[in-house]
């Protein structure tokens, strides 16, 4: 019996080294491991500024004009009322066009009155007939802008706020 109990204590630190060694193998990967994700983020991190001012430098930032007051327009669908009331701003990069096209905001809102008026009703209740809307008013605004400014001004017009009734 005390052979047994004798080859029992080396097989049980065999077993403590063998756990030991794979502790430490799996630290050492895992370090590594963080290591790597470490150097390759902090490498791309470094490289972004770098090419972000000379990008920057060719677009100017983006101003924003709101046209105040919202749109409220009414038309019949299926021999109902209905009503829809829109906010939008204007996002452009140069101020002093913006301000060139402001003067022109009688023929803007006369032209996307008639547009919103002529929707569809069952086509405004999905989220891509207000996006298509949305294009569809920047582009009547850029219209109005490279006819009387030269160009068209605006890069886009955003929907601030967009109720259907």
């Amino acid at each position: 019996m005390a052979k047994t109990e004798a080859e029992k204590e080396p097989a049980g630190k065999g077993k403590l080294k063998m756990i030991l060694l794979f502790v430490i193998v799996l630290l050492v990967v895992v370090g590594a491991s963080v290591g790597a994700t470490w150097f390759f983020l902090h490498k791309g991190a470094e490289a972004k500024p770098a090419e972000a001012p000379a990008a920057a430098a060719g677009k100017q930032p983006a101003i924003y004009e709101a046209l105040t007051p919202a749109f409220v327009v009414n038309f019949k669908q299926d021999g109902r009322d209905r009503y829809m009331q829109v906010s939008l701003t204007m996002q452009g990069r140069d101020k002093a066009d913006l301000d060139a096209l402001m003067v022109h905001m009688p023929v803007i809102r006369n032209n996307l009155v008639m547009m919103f008026s002529g929707e569809n009703f069952a086509t405004l209740a999905t989220p891509v007939g207000v996006e298509m809307l949305r294009q569809k008013a920047t582009a009547a605004v850029q219209a109005v802008a490279q006819k009387e400014v030269g160009k068209p001004v605006i890069d886009q017009l955003l929907f601030t706020n967009f109720v259907l009734q």
